[in-house]
């Protein structure tokens, strides 16, 4: 009986939850959550002011979040630039944005196709006649 050595692949060891015990985050990550009003993305953004943080809307489909100096004398905290393509159904005039604890949440409101509407039964006649054309 021949043995060989088969060594394990490269991406489990470095994906295994034994080796680090704590997930590795890319620095300029942002955590996306869909729920039936919105999208929201969440940044953290740890020792940058309020100031420095810009959220923007390009072409209507590009959603923008990045730091920027104040002034030009002086270099925001953290370099942060993150470009999103803004999903269909949205109201744009309603992202809002705030930044508390280090950690900026944008949210983007969905525009709901749906309309509810309300049919009075003392509206519906006693009895249908439905009348349709054979195909």
């Amino acid at each position: 009986m021949d043995f060989q050595y088969q060594p394990f692949p490269l991406p489990y060891i470095l994906t295994s939850p034994h080796l680090f015990s704590s997930p590795i985050i890319p620095e300029n990550y942002v955590h996306y959550t869909q729920t039936p009003e919105s999208h929201i993305y969440s940044a953290d953004l740890p020792g940058v002011r309020k100031e420095e943080i810009k959220v923007e809307v390009e072409d209507s489909r590009y959603l923008i979040i990045r730091t920027e100096a104040i002034d030009e004398s002086s270099q925001p905290a953290k370099s942060f630039l993150r470009k999103f393509r803004l999903p269909g159904r949205i109201d744009i005039n309603g992202i809002s944005a705030g930044y508390e604890d280090g950690v900026l949440t944008v949210t983007v409101p969905i525009i709901s196709l749906r309309k509810g509407f309300y049919i009075d039964p003392a509206d519906i006649p006693e009895s249908l006649e439905v009348i349709a054309r054979a195909a």
